[in-house]
This record gives structure tokens, sequence and C-alpha cells, in this order.
């Protein structure tokens, strides 16, 4: 942001907003992750019904989904073949 957004960064710190800033846009990064987490995992199956069957199953396999994500995502962002 103090690079691409030098104006924006320059006024939110100079108006003492930039940590209410940067708290709001993490606490909607988080939500967008949570959403696409549970959208990826019940596209492959990882479901309600799974973790009522069997919950370390399906907390494994959530974990493994979010590391997935994770990765994918890092991968995008940071060109990985």
């Amino acid at each position: 942001m103090r690079k691409h957004k030098v104006s924006l960064y320059a006024e939110l710190l100079t108006t003492g907003k930039l940590n209410d800033y940067l708290a709001d846009l993490n606490e909607q990064a988080e939500a967008m992750f949570s959403r696409l987490v549970k959208q990826f995992s019940e596209k492959e199956g990882v479901t309600e019904a799974l973790k009522a069957e069997n919950q370390m199953l399906w907390v494994q396999r959530m974990n493994n989904r979010r590391r997935l994500f994770l990765f994918r995502q890092y991968s995008i962002s940071h060109k990985v073949p």
C-alpha cells in the first residue's frame, strides 16, 4: 500500500485511520478465505454430513483443503510453476 497507493496511505496515516482500515481489510480477507475454503471443500465432498459421520476424517480433510488452497494462492501470487 505504501508503494502502490501512496496518497491513500498518506491520508490514512495522517488522519489516524490506517490501523482501522487495515483491520477492516484483514476481516474482509479472512471472511473471503473462509467462504472460498467452504466452497472448495463442499465441491470436494467435505460436507457437514461427513462431519457428523466422522469428525476426525472431516478435520483431516478440511485441514488438507485449507493447506492446498493456501498453496494454490501462494503459487498464483508468486508465479510458482
